[in-house]
């Protein structure tokens, strides 16, 4: 009578702990917040840029707004500022909410690997957040927003791509991302590089553009990685 209760216990061991498949369907729901962050934040900075007259920074007044040359971080200021600053905030909350959630039904992977890929996703919707908050007037609080933002996907790209390849289901995806990271350098580097204010208050430059490009490039992984998280535990 005592082998039954021995292999009973071992059974019970080897099985998935609480953490491990807490609430699937919940998981399933909040990796769509990368979808809706990503969606949000595209669309508010498309249709702002049209919309704003022109800002004021540091006492010089730049008008018209010219979404070639001049920041996406310039919607932040003017008559469109509550509501770009609104998006970066919501936007960033939603994208948090929904990496949180593609990495919490992810049961092929150990706890570590799923905490490690949380956090250096969740750096990026942290600096639009912080970018939400602190307006380029705040210059050295608006660009650390900036480089969580954008430049920490450069490293969370490698990681996490590398460590979605061995993930069934994901494999193709991973080495999307691995491909991801060296395009977002450069277009990071590219969008850092070409910004001069002098020249945004001219109209001259392609600061704009080149910061358009990038955030469409990031915003599209967010959106395929939360739409994966979301469809792989649909219901049969």
């Amino acid at each position: 009578m005592e082998k039954p209760v021995v292999q009973m216990e071992v059974v019970r061991r080897s099985a998935p702990g609480p953490g491990l498949r807490e609430h699937p369907a919940l998981a399933r729901y909040l990796a769509l917040g990368m979808v809706a962050g990503s969606l949000l934040f595209t669309v508010a900075w498309f249709v702002l840029g049209f919309l704003s007259p022109g800002f004021t920074i540091f006492g010089t007044v730049i008008e018209p707004y010219t979404p070639i040359s001049q920041p996406l971080s310039g919607l932040g200021l003017g008559h469109t500022g509550p509501y770009m600053n609104a998006a970066f905030v919501l936007s960033g909350l939603l994208i948090l909410v929904g990496v949180i959630g593609v990495f919490r039904g992810m049961t092929e992977l150990e706890s570590a690997a799923r905490r490690l890929c949380t956090v250096l996703l969740a750096l990026s919707p942290l600096g639009m957040v912080i970018d939400g908050l602190f307006t380029l007037e705040s210059f050295l609080l608006h660009m650390l927003g900036f480089l969580l933002g954008s430049g920490s996907l450069v490293v969370s790209f490698l990681v996490v791509g590398r460590t979605l390849r061995h993930v069934p289901g994901w494999e193709r995806f991973g080495r999307w991302l691995n491909l991801a990271s060296p395009l977002t350098l450069a277009l990071f580097v590219l969008s850092f590089t070409t910004y001069d204010q002098a020249a945004a208050a001219a109209g001259l430059g392609i600061a704009g553009l080149a910061e358009r490009i990038l955030a469409v490039e990031v915003s599209s992984c967010f959106v395929v990685m939360g739409w994966m998280g979301f469809r792989r535990h649909a219901p049969a």
